[in-house]
């Protein structure tokens, strides 16, 4: 299935990660929509420059961008009462495929904490309406 991706960028290629990568939508590798990129990892190296080393998803990501310590408060409410107990999932950024319109990474969501939501509302919610199934 991988072979369903573009390859990456070659190593010098820009990339407008406001632009093209935060907040966009992620689509796995059987095409589904497995959440948005809120937050972006990035490390300096010895030599000066800066390389984006993963993407992040999770409510406690995207709230700290506005606000870091109520971004902080969240992730602690999601510890103790949260499906993914607070913790925000990261996503090397090596999986990442292509950008655009989403943003496409190599990987099963379904294998990840990624619909972990989705799943918990079915569960919980979804099955439970007279209908759903």
């Amino acid at each position: 299935m991988a072979d369903d991706f573009p390859e990456p960028p070659e190593n010098g290629t820009r990339l407008r990660l406001v632009r093209d990568v935060l907040d966009s939508q992620m689509v796995d590798r059987k095409q589904r929509q497995s959440g948005k990129v809120d937050g972006i990892v990035a490390e300096l190296r010895d030599d000066g420059r800066l390389v984006i080393t993963a993407i992040e998803n999770g409510l406690p990501e995207a709230v700290r961008r506005v606000s870091p310590r109520v971004g902080d408060w969240i992730a602690a409410l999601g510890r103790r009462w949260g499906v993914r107990k607070g913790e925000v999932y990261r996503i090397p950024f090596a999986r990442v495929r292509n950008t655009g319109i989403d943003v496409r990474i190599d990987l099963d969501a379904a294998a990840t904490p990624l619909l972990a939501w989705e799943r918990w509302l079915c569960e919980h919610i979804v099955r439970r309406i007279p209908g759903a199934g």
